[in-house]
């Protein structure tokens, strides 16, 4: 672990902005940071499904920066910010591929989780302890791709907050965001089903209200001056146990960005 990970990872940037940390769903999450890496604990849906979107994510990569997917480490040399990062289950597998990877959450405990989980893996990710607003201000220049995976649905302004990660994207880059759809079938498979009957995730992790449909985030990346794809689902398979991209976004679903100069 680096001295100035450590030092980034445990001291707070004052910011001007206003806020998009919402205190009661840090506290939600504070109760459940020690269990990140457990593949069968509170975080298990995310552990199933980041096979899946990291595959979605490295080829959607190497398509538009006409890298080998094949390679050894095909997103090597690219600079990747994974906003609200977690214990760093994305963070890691980017890594891997050879990018060069720093992973911001407001959540301290998440970012020691990861930055330990991290060490242990022998990988160097510069994580940050920090609001996506003081991290602008830190000035840091802008990355080639920024994440922002099942976030939104947890933040106070999910417009302004996907304005700020917008801000972090490079002219030429690309950004992924995911989240649920606000319907009846996601609030009975990603509410009763996952939170009360399944028991996959702690009571209260979603809040049904806080749900984006795609015509909302597609409008929400083009006023943040992205040029958006359509959206594309991603699906549980209950009897494989396993998540595939389809075209169903009626529950799950993540949506592909390039920042292009006057894109609206």
């Amino acid at each position: 672990m680096t001295s100035t990970a450590h030092k980034n990872a445990t001291s707070k940037v004052s910011h001007k902005k206003s806020t998009s940390v919402d205190a009661s769903e840090m506290a939600h999450f504070a109760k459940m940071a020690e269990d990140w890496w457990n593949p069968n604990g509170k975080f298990k849906p995310l552990h199933i499904m980041n096979g899946c979107r990291v595959r979605f994510i490295k080829e959607e990569i190497c398509a538009h920066f006409l890298r080998d997917p094949e390679a050894g480490l095909p997103l090597k040399g690219l600079r990747i910010l994974d906003v609200g990062c977690g214990g760093g289950l994305l963070c890691e597998p980017m890594a891997r591929l050879g990018a060069q990877v720093t992973g911001v959450d407001a959540l301290e405990k998440n970012i020691k989780t990861a930055m330990v989980h991290a060490d242990k893996s022998g990988l160097d990710i510069d994580y940050r302890y920090t609001t996506i607003e003081a991290f602008i201000d830190s000035g840091e220049k802008p990355f080639d791709v920024v994440l922002n995976m099942e976030v939104l649905e947890h933040v106070t302004d999910p417009a302004l907050f996907t304005k700020y990660c917008a801000q972090m994207l490079r002219v030429g880059g690309i950004s992924f965001c995911s989240t649920i759809n606000r319907t009846a079938k996601a609030f009975t498979l990603a509410i009763l089903g996952a939170e009360y009957i399944m028991n996959w995730l702690p009571k209260g992790t979603h809040q049904y209200a806080k749900f984006i449909k795609p015509l909302e985030m597609v409008r929400m990346l083009k006023d943040a001056g992205l040029a958006p794809d359509q959206p594309v689902g991603m699906t549980y398979n209950p009897l494989g146990g396993s998540w595939k991209i389809t075209d169903d976004t009626s529950v799950n679903y993540l949506v592909r960005s390039v920042n292009k100069e006057n894109a609206q």
